[in-house]
């Protein structure tokens, strides 16, 4: 079992942005002196409270500052961005980390940027598959580039200068390019089988309630017979909600009082799906009338809290849900309380992961 780290992240309004920011590279240089495998942040133009509104520009600010750790895109969204400028930025990133990349996509889920970048109307469907095929396009091919596509365009044929090297987008320091890794956030994913048959990696969302996770799999596997490729359950990457502390108390009061970071988050997300007419991701019965779905019944089913023991217990039967996943990504939200978020982190690598793999040692 590998332990990675993902952020989106939220954080409260009118907290300090340049606090949360340097709170947020703390906890990626924690996860790397932690041991632990991957670390992803999200980006967000136009939203108050998940405040990196540019992933490349994060982890770029990581990239001599991490050792071990693999970061990740978590996620480009595609189609607020043009190809050419994220093949040129995801490249000069994996430089700077010199292979140490991971390249998340996803055709971006808050509305008000697909609204500032003019895509409200638009199939982002479309458009996300458009841009990262030019993506590789061009990563693929020698300039001047000529591509055509209904959104985008790329084209150097008119300035190509070869003799002083203008013109030309460089290519990822990782042969072809990083490896691809998708977020699914949907039960039933039909996007998760076209990663499959792409050779592409998916991290399942960490709102989605078990029984939802457990129908990715599946598909997944469909995916890579498609590629003629042996699905591995140590390439589909799990995020989950875990609140650890020395007791289960304390782990409790952290995860659930008021003021709690995992009760801001998911108060955040649970309007925002409210909005969007996506509240079906948190309902076990699908007939279950909207007005159930308070933050209460979220929280119970969707964040893990209490001292290692417990903590373990509890992902064990989580997995047993879910299916044999190898690869679970540790959610990260906001240090509210500086010291509990940091022993959360580090009591999930040092005492929870050891009793984890022990436990799925003994499965085998």
């Amino acid at each position: 079992m590998k332990l990675s780290f993902f952020t989106m992240p939220i954080h409260p309004l009118g907290k300090n942005i340049s606090q949360s920011l340097r709170e947020d590279r703390e906890a990626f240089i924690l996860a790397d002196k932690l041991g632990f495998a991957e670390a992803y942040c999200g980006e967000h133009t136009t939203d108050q409270a998940e405040i990196i509104t540019s992933t490349v520009a994060f982890l770029a600010s990581l990239a001599y500052e991490t050792k071990n750790i693999i970061l990740g895109t978590g996620t480009v969204n595609m189609p607020n961005s043009h190809p050419a400028r994220v093949a040129a930025e995801v490249a000069m990133l994996d430089h700077m980390l010199e292979g140490r990349l991971n390249f998340g996509i996803s055709p971006g889920g808050l509305m008000s940027d697909a609204e500032a970048f003019g895509n409200l109307d638009k199939d982002r469907n479309a458009m996300f598959v458009e841009c990262i095929d030019m993506v590789l396009k061009i990563w693929a091919s020698e300039p001047p580039y000529n591509l055509e596509g209904e959104f985008f365009n790329v084209s150097t044929e008119r300035t190509m200068m070869p003799e002083i090297g203008q013109g030309a987008i460089m290519r990822p320091y990782q042969a072809p390019h990083p490896k691809i890794i998708g977020s699914v956030v949907a039960p039933f994913s039909k996007g998760i089988t076209a990663m499959g048959a792409r050779g592409w990696e998916p991290i399942s969302a960490n709102f989605l309630l078990p029984k939802w996770v457990a129908t990715h799999w599946p598909n997944y596997v469909e995916g890579c017979a498609q590629a003629r490729q042996t699905a591995d359950y140590g390439n589909w990457r799990v995020a989950k909600n875990i609140c650890v502390a020395e007791d289960a108390e304390t782990a409790r009061r952290y995860a659930r009082d008021p003021g709690s970071p995992y009760v801001l988050y998911y108060n955040s997300l649970l309007l925002k799906m409210r909005a969007g007419g996506r509240l079906n991701l948190f309902k076990e019965d699908q007939n279950m009338p909207d007005d159930d779905v308070t933050l209460d019944y979220v929280l119970d089913r969707l964040v893990i809290h209490g001292d290692p023991s417990s903590v373990t217990d509890q992902l064990l039967a989580f997995r047993e849900t879910t299916g044999p996943f190898r690869h679970l990504v540790y959610a990260g939200h906001d240090w509210t309380d500086y010291d509990l978020g940091r022993q959360s982190m580090i009591l999930m690598a040092e005492k929870v992961m050891p009793k984890l793999q022990a436990a799925i040692g003994a499965e085998a």
